[in-house]
C-alpha cells in the first residue's frame, strides 16, 4: 500500500515538471534561434560596407567644375577672336584713312589755289596779240592791277594754311633756316654773322622750316662759297 502510493506520488511530479521541462527547452531554443539571428546580423554587418558617397560628389563637382571652366574657355577664346577681328578692321580702317590724308590732305589747299589760277588766268587774257599801241598802257595797268590782287590772294593762302614767309634781314645767321650763299663786308650799323642781304625768301610751315632762306652774311671778308 505505501509502495504504491510512493509510485502515485513520483508519477505526479513527473508529469508536472515534464512540460517546464519543454517550456525550458523552447525557451533555450528560442534564446538560441535569437542569439544566432543577432550573430548572423552581427556578421552580416561585419562585411564590407558599400562605398561611401564622398568620392562620387568630389567627382561630381570636378566635373561640373570641368565643364564651368570649359564654357569660359570656350567664350574667351570668342571675344579673342572678335577682339583680334575688330583690331584688324581698325588697322584697315587706319591705313585707309593714312592713304586718304595723304591723297585728299592738300584738298583744301587746291581748292585755295584754283582762285589764284583763276586770277592768273584773267590777268594773261589782258595781253594779246591784238592790242593796239595805244591801249598798251591800259593794259599794263591792268596786268598790274592782276598781279597785285594774285599777290594779295597768295599771302591769303599762305596765312590760312599756317606758311609764312622768313624775312631774316638782320637776324643772327641760322644753318637751320638760311642757306649761306656767301659772306659779304658789313656794312655801317651791320653786325658780322647777320644777315647782309637775302636772295630767296625762305618759308615755314606751321612753325618749321618748310625751305630754307637763301642769304648773305655779313662778315670780316668777301668769300664765295
Amino acid at each position: 500500500m505505501a509502495a504504491r502510493s510512493l509510485w502515485a506520488v513520483r508519477w505526479r511530479v513527473r508529469r508536472l515538471l515534464a512540460p517546464s521541462a519543454a517550456s525550458d527547452s523552447r525557451v533555450w531554443l528560442y534564446l538560441f534561434s535569437t542569439a544566432t539571428q543577432r550573430t548572423a546580423g552581427e556578421d552580416c554587418s561585419s562585411e564590407e560596407p558599400p562605398e561611401e558617397l564622398g568620392p562620387s560628389l568630389a567627382e561630381r563637382t570636378l566635373r561640373l567644375k570641368a565643364v564651368k571652366l570649359e564654357k569660359e574657355v570656350q567664350d574667351l577664346t570668342m571675344r579673342y577672336q572678335r577682339a583680334v577681328a575688330d583690331c584688324e578692321n581698325i588697322r584697315r580702317r587706319t591705313q585707309r584713312c593714312v592713304e586718304d590724308a595723304k591723297i585728299f590732305g592738300v584738298q583744301s589747299l587746291c581748292k585755295d589755289l584754283v582762285e589764284v589760277a583763276d586770277i592768273l588766268e584773267k590777268t594773261t587774257g589782258c595781253i594779246s596779240e591784238e592790242t593796239e599801241p595805244r591801249d598798251q598802257k591800259l593794259t599794263l595797268e591792268k596786268v598790274f592791277q592782276g598781279l597785285s590782287l594774285l599777290e594779295a590772294k597768295l599771302k591769303s593762302v599762305f596765312a590760312k594754311h599756317g606758311l609764312e614767309k622768313i624775312t631774316p634781314i638782320g637776324d643772327k645767321y641760322d644753318p637751320h633756316e638760311h642757306e649761306l650763299i656767301c659772306h659779304v663786308p658789313a656794312g655801317v650799323g651791320v653786325q658780322p654773322g647777320t644777315v647782309a642781304l637775302v636772295k630767296q625768301d625762305g618759308y615755314k610751315l606751321h612753325g618749321r622750316t618748310n625751305r630754307l632762306a637763301r642769304v648773305e652774311v655779313a662778315g670780316e671778308s668777301h668769300r664765295r662759297l
